[in-house]
């Protein structure tokens, strides 16, 4: 029987599953886990400068992908630096697995140098932890950990690898992803038969389309059954890139700051199915967005996970299924008659137009800054909707959300729980998803962060100018952590403290690193700036000087 170390099992389990990347601070802890990547040619091993960012960098490449996001990362410090791409992982329900090389197994509970309890400090974040004690179960927890991961409601899974262990023989061969698929929908069965009745009834439906449909054939059937049964679509929080913006059924998405006469407008829906989605806090902005826990209208959920089913909402019909599978179910399903249709098309019609006519940007000048709208504008004319755009969080990402239309196949990489340094991995991720080798993303990638984020997670420049990779990175630059700033003028007016912030000159920043460079202090500059630094083969960094005062596409700070 064959033998190799455990630490090549796992290597090997990870290629079995098709992981072709993965993201890692090295540490001495794992160093047979990456000598066995040596020797493995069609996985690439992605260097990042701290931990968090490639944990994230980690998490968006999921999100791309469809398959689990792997990070490795060192005992203690490594792992606890890791935990804010673990804890977003579990609120954006995104699937990501945390390989931890951990002390030797010889020496933990003693404590031994920088031993961490993988137990005690995931256990309620992750949706499975484990520890390997024997190298004959390093294949099998490594499938686990993945399977978990991407399950059910995806989210985080952690596999503590400690030293000993790994460079101990693992006989038999690695385990490999298996076919499987999501339980599809009866047409047959009863709650199909009511799920037909109901919409055959409904006068104004809408259709909320979460993660769990973010795939190619579900992108693929979304167009396909609005039209068929003219529904309106709204996507969830960081998943307005689900349906093309300007496809007549748009209606939007719902989000944090879903405005007043939107939460109203889908408020009159007369019936709501809610596909691969958990409803969740972010996305009924904080459960107002639909009354809870009893709708105000039927309410038809569907979710791979029956936990998802009436945890908040209690749905006139719940069904665990395969949402992909149920849109399939609906793309064969008669339409209503021309009449109830008719009506239909005429409420979504209003929706999509009101829609279209929030999003544009009809220009605003202020004393302090640019208004960042006129940056988000210039960027969606650029790029024709097309770019993959990763955002991080801030009030300044209402601007992407409201003023940029994506369509013709664009990304939007953001997560719900707002985590601030996401952008700039997430960002270095699409990119290396886009090379000829890497992917198949052949489209431009821009990063959109504030510059508190910026600071945060911005060593990955130097990651983006070692791989040579093509990102644009868009500052927002107004001094300050703008979003609590916000929150702080509102509840203590005139009272600012620990939100200015002093910041480098983030043009000589990026040229330092070895990046293009550019400032940008008027709007006149802003389209040539971005043009340029799109068109720049290499990462290109443009910082712009933006208002404090016009801080959100929905209002003034102050």
């Amino acid at each position: 029987m064959s033998s190799r170390t455990a630490g090549a099992q796992v290597v090997a389990t990870l290629a079995g599953h098709g992981v072709d990347r993965v993201f890692c601070v090295a540490g001495e802890s794992y160093l047979a886990v990456l000598d066995a990547i040596y020797d493995t040619p069609g996985m690439d091993v992605v260097t990042c400068r701290h931990e968090g960012s490639a944990g994230f960098a980690a998490l968006a490449d999921a999100k791309l992908t469809g398959r689990a996001g792997v990070c490795l990362v060192n005992r203690g410090p490594g792992a606890a630096n890791a935990t804010i791409a673990v804890h977003a992982a579990a609120g954006d329900a995104a699937p990501l697995v945390l390989l931890v090389g951990q002390s030797k197994l010889a020496e933990l509970d003693g404590p031994a140098f920088q031993e961490i309890d993988v137990g005690a400090v995931f256990g309620g974040l992750a949706k499975g932890v484990w520890t390997l004690r024997s190298p004959e179960r390093a294949g099998e927890l490594t499938a686990r950990a993945i399977r978990v991961a991407e399950s059910g409601t995806p989210g985080p899974t952690v596999l503590a690898l400690p030293e000993d262990v790994l460079g101990e023989p693992a006989t038999g061969p690695a385990p490999a992803r298996f076919a499987s698929a999501g339980c599809a929908p009866d047409l047959a069965a009863p709650e199909l038969r009511e799920v037909a009745a109901l919409l055959a009834a409904a006068r104004r439906p809408l259709l909320v389309a979460g993660s769990r449909v973010d795939t190619p054939a579900g992108r693929r059937l979304l167009p396909q059954v609005a039209a068929r049964h003219a529904l309106a679509v709204a996507g969830t929080a960081k998943r307005q890139d689900v349906y093309d913006n300007t496809d007549p059924h748009y209606a939007g998405h719902l989000h944090i700051a879903t405005q007043a006469w939107q939460r109203a407008a889908f408020g009159e829906a007369d019936l709501v199915v809610a596909l691969g989605t958990r409803l969740d806090s972010v996305s009924t902005r904080g459960y107002t967005v639909f009354d809870a826990p009893v709708p105000a209208q039927p309410l038809v959920h569907v979710h791979p996970d029956p936990a998802a089913l009436g945890r908040v909402y209690q749905p006139a019909v719940g069904l665990a299924a395969d949402p992909v599978a149920f849109l399939t179910a609906l793309s064969t399903l008669e339409p209503a008659a021309p009449q109830v249709v008719a009506q239909r098309r005429s409420w979504v019609g209003d929706l999509h137009q009101r829609e279209a006519a929030e999003a544009v940007w009809g220009g605003q000048a202020a004393d302090d800054g640019v208004v960042f709208g006129a940056v988000v504008a210039a960027l969606d004319r650029l790029t024709g909707g097309a770019a993959v755009v990763a955002v991080d969080a801030g009030n300044f990402t209402s601007f992407v959300h409201r003023y940029y239309r994506f369509r013709g196949g664009g990304r939007l990489l953001g997560i719900a729980p707002g985590s601030m340094g996401f952008g700039v991995p997430a960002g270095l991720a699409a990119a290396l998803r886009r090379d000829p080798d890497g992917g198949t993303l052949d489209r431009p990638v821009v990063t959109v962060v504030g510059d508190g984020g910026a600071l945060m997670t911005g060593a990955e420049l130097a990651t983006a100018v070692a791989r040579r990779v093509r990102l644009c990175v868009v500052i927002a630059d107004n001094g300050s952590y703008g979003t609590i700033r916000a929150h702080q003028e509102r509840a203590y007016p005139g009272r600012v403290i620990a939100t200015d912030l002093a910041n480098p000159d983030f043009a000589a920043w990026a040229t330092a690193h070895g990046a293009l460079g550019l400032a940008v202090t008027g709007e006149a500059a802003v389209e040539p700036a971005l043009k340029r630094a799109l068109d720049h083969d290499g990462p290109a960094v443009v910082a712009v000087r933006t208002s404090l005062t016009h801080i959100s596409a929905y209002g003034r700070i102050a």
